[in-house]
């Protein structure tokens, strides 16, 4: 497209001809007025010297008046172009001004357009950006379906879900896709009634929390659909867990409450009256009391431990003295089963809270007792490397089958109920250990042969951040 400048200019030579052809022609019938006596070759030269002079006033005139335009121009044709850069999106565009003339009122308005769009440009991307971080950043799936029914946004939470791709879905409607049907049941309710829709559903081995509602703009305009999935798996775990921990704690106390209350009515009935019975049911008694008081401590320990606030006294402890008193503890244990502990621990010394440590000890080799064959031996090894102390301990069991590994440190698991009841243990002791090495910022792994034994593994950090 010509400039301005282009246009006017042809436009001003094109009437400058005219009129000066015009003036020619006039002044030409002048010359026939003033003298009819005139001779040819005079008339001749005469047309000559009126051409040659309408020649050079129309090229001087032409001359001056395109200097003229373009001074006039020149500004609105840059102007033009600017705001052509500016419709094609370059804000960066700038309208020169000339500051010694008077014609930059436009080009400053254009400037300014121009600046004000930059800054509304740079506005709108660091939202859009804002807006793709937060919707990425989501821990929850997050789908948007626009006002026609087809998917508009998406992110990475929910391509990972579903394993889908963005490419996938952008564009098409929920049909489409190939969702879940309870998924797609929300999705409908939504679009369909126009209300908020929340459920659960199970999705392969999670559950989700999926969230739909419509999103209305500000003058009430329907915008579309937007879901929100929640992963609660991990919510539904530990409701399970707690109810089986409410469950096995009602079984657990249950048990002796009702032992003792059976036999003290049997007492009650008469039977206290015969010497020999009335000392078999206390015995009897004393044990389940025992048995329920040692309960009740182990779950105000378990608690304690998973108080927050819970403190370690922690010092330089030595690994040999830790297995010399807790085997003192156990030995009377040991002696009644004839089994052997064999210590190979080596002079190690650890930043830990010794009594944490014992207990630790007491547990796992009374675990060890429990489940081993009279006659059978138990060795506990430690060792040491740059980072870490590893302390062992090794029975020569039943074993344990490895689907059971996993749930070995939940609390009242037990791998063989009739044995852990009958040794007098409450299925916490395991559970005790995990938390109390955690707390020292180590962890505990468990290995297993079934028919050849088991081996606990402790391992404790040697530097630890205080708690």
């Amino acid at each position: 497209m010509s400039s301005l400048h282009s246009r006017l200019s042809v436009a001003f030579a094109v009437m400058l001809f005219i009129l000066l052809a015009g003036l020619g022609i006039v002044l030409g019938q002048f010359f026939q007025l003033i003298d009819h006596e005139i001779t040819k070759e005079v008339e001749i030269k005469y047309w000559y010297f009126l051409l040659f002079f309408l020649l050079i006033s129309y090229l001087i005139t032409l001359f001056i008046g395109i200097r003229v335009i373009r001074q006039y121009t020149k500004p609105i044709d840059h102007v033009k172009r600017t705001a052509q850069l500016i419709a094609k999106g370059d804000y960066l565009a700038r309208a020169p001004i000339d500051k010694n003339g008077g014609q930059d009122e436009l080009a400053l308005a254009v400037n300014q357009i121009a600046r004000n769009l930059q800054e509304t440009s740079i506005l709108r991307a660091m939202e859009k950006e804002r807006l793709k971080t937060l919707v990425e950043s989501m821990g929850s799936g997050l789908l948007m379906f626009g006002r026609e029914g087809s998917v508009n946004l998406l992110n990475g939470a929910f391509e990972e879900t579903f394993g889908v791709t963005r490419e996938q879905l952008i564009g098409k409607t929920y049909m489409e896709i190939g969702l879940p049907t309870d998924f797609e049941r929300i999705i409908e309710d939504v679009f369909l009634t126009e209300q908020v829709q929340e459920r659960q559903i199970r999705h392969r081995q999670s559950f989700l929390s999926v969230y739909g509602a419509p999103v209305i703009g500000r003058h009430g305009n329907w915008l579309g659909i937007i879901v929100v999935l929640h992963d609660i798996t991990e919510i539904i775990r530990l409701e399970e867990i707690r109810k089986d921990f409410v469950a096995n704690v009602s079984h657990e106390l249950r048990t002796p409450i009702t032992s003792i209350k059976g036999f003290i009515e049997t007492l009650l009935d008469g039977a206290m009256k015969e010497p020999v019975l009335l000392k078999d049911f206390l015995e009897i008694i004393q044990k389940e009391s025992e048995r329920l008081h040692v309960l009740v401590n182990d779950l105000l320990e378990l608690s304690g431990i998973e108080r927050e606030g819970f403190q370690l006294n922690k010092r330089q402890v030595s690994l040999q003295e830790i297995v010399k008193d807790a085997k003192k503890i156990t030995s009377g244990l040991a002696e009644r089963k004839n089994m052997r502990i064999i210590d190979e621990t080596a002079a190690i010394t650890v930043m830990a809270d010794a009594d944490r440590l014992i207990q630790v000890m007491v547990n796992l080799l009374t675990n060890a007792i429990n489940y081993s064959k009279e006659g059978t031996t138990i060795t506990i090894a430690a060792l040491e490397n740059a980072h870490e102390v590893i302390l062992s301990v090794t029975d020569e069991g039943m074993g344990i089958e490895a689907k059971e590994l996993p749930r070995l440190f939940e609390r009242f698991y037990r791998v063989d109920r009739a044995r852990s009841r009958e040794s007098g243990g409450t299925g916490l002791g395991l559970a005790i250990v995990k938390h109390l090495i955690e707390a020292h910022g180590g962890k505990v792994a468990v290995e297993s042969e079934i028919g050849k034994g088991t081996t606990f593994t402790i391992y404790i950090p040697k530097r630890t951040k205080e708690l």
